[in-house]
């Protein structure tokens, strides 16, 4: 497993609210985030229908683009009735023609399950990949299990967080604070991998 040395990555995301995400995680290593974005990069088409695949070809891109080490994150929201959809298609179900709007991917899901016998299992997943300019990678994986929540509550977070409610819980991944989300999330889970193989030891 290779070390993370460098203080500087790129995220290799054009997403603000996951840019916030994994700024905050990484900020107590003294690591700098800037994201793809902020580098003018364009986005890659993901052409996997693998969380893993694209998050290769979102991370490897920008490694190569920038010449710096480049963290991706290709997460997913997956409904058990709904045989794991939208799963890796989580932000295509969103996309309109004037970008993504997750309310309209929130009311296509409950309109799929509404007549469904409830409670309705969901999870969400995250893989991240690090990739360095030479072409090297490290995956790391995670997951949080719960439950579907309508109508949708809660303005923090962002994507499917407000209609999710991670097992245990009572309020939904866009009801509690980024701070508690931190500690249980889909991206926390692979985050710790991550932080105990590349930035520990």
């Amino acid at each position: 497993m290779r070390k993370l040395t460098e203080k500087h990555i790129i995220l290799a995301s054009h997403n603000k609210g996951k840019l916030k995400e994994i700024a905050d995680l990484l900020n107590p290593f003294g690591i700098k985030v800037t994201s793809a974005g902020d580098l003018g990069l364009n986005e890659p088409d993901e052409t996997e229908n693998t969380y893993v695949g694209n998050a290769r070809i979102k991370a490897h891109y920008a490694a190569k683009s920038s010449n710096k080490p480049a963290l991706s994150d290709d997460s997913g929201f997956s409904v058990e009735i709904l045989d794991g959809a939208p799963g890796v298609y989580s932000a295509d179900w969103a996309e309109t023609p004037n970008g993504r709007d997750f309310s309209m991917a929130m009311s296509k899901i409950w309109n799929k399950i509404q007549h469904s016998k409830m409670p309705c299992k969901a999870k969400f997943c995250c893989t991240l990949c690090l990739a360095w300019p030479d072409g090297h990678d490290e995956i790391f994986e995670g997951s949080v299990k719960g439950e579907i929540a309508w109508p949708p509550r809660g303005s923090n977070g962002f994507g499917y967080d407000p209609m999710f409610i991670a097992s245990g819980m009572s309020q939904t991944f866009g009801e509690i604070t980024p701070h508690d989300k931190h500690l249980i999330s889909h991206r926390a889970d692979a985050f710790g991998k991550f932080i105990q193989n590349c930035l520990k030891g």
